[in-house]
């Protein structure tokens, strides 16, 4: 198992494994995007933010990233985590990885808070959130309408790093040192 940065060229592997949760209400989005604006939205990720794959033997099974929380800048601090791995891996810890090394990275930078909003009810992904450390902080009711049914958003929050009086800026992961992204995705690679 290897965790590596995903990029642009990575697009098709990572939208044949996000395709299949377009008919879920794991995600609220109706349409699956095209590779042109999934690889756009990869590239968009990674101009602050780590994009991170799982593969075996050439193989991509899952990925997570990272991303702004909200638009305002006293969010800045904050980022919020989104998973999908391939249906075949989970529940192997797979998830666990990806999203360890994640925070592991996103704290790095300068990011003192993960969040992660889950559709309710989803009680696998809301287990492995609270496996992860995360606490539920609010449900929002009735927040999205897919497949006949009106859905929630359950949200999750865990601290990932220190919060000091004055935090500094959030430094965007391609000016981390490559030595520091190597040793996490390595560590993370061993479980």
């Amino acid at each position: 198992m290897k965790l590596r940065m995903a990029g642009p060229g990575d697009g098709e592997a990572l939208l044949s494994i996000y395709r299949p949760y377009i008919k879920t209400t794991v995600t609220f989005e109706y349409e699956c995007p095209g590779l042109e604006e999934f690889q756009e939205r990869i590239a968009h990720t990674l101009a602050a933010y780590p994009y991170l794959l799982a593969e075996e033997k050439g193989e991509v099974l899952g990925y997570a990233y990272g991303h702004r929380l909200a638009q305002r800048a006293a969010y800045d601090w904050s980022a919020e985590l989104s998973i999908y791995l391939k249906e075949n891996v989970r529940y192997g810890g797979l998830g666990a990885q990806l999203y360890g090394a994640l925070m592991e990275l996103l704290a790095l930078q300068g990011v003192r808070t993960a969040f992660a909003l889950v559709t309710d009810p989803n009680p696998a992904s809301q287990r492995f959130h609270e496996k992860m450390g995360f606490h539920l902080s609010g449900i929002q009711h009735n927040a999205g309408y897919k497949n006949g049914h009106w859905l929630g958003v359950a949200i999750y929050e865990r601290p990932v790093g220190h919060y000091t009086a004055q935090p500094g800026p959030v430094i965007p992961v391609w000016q981390l040192p490559q030595t520091q992204i190597c040793q996490v995705l390595e560590q993370y690679s061993q479980y």
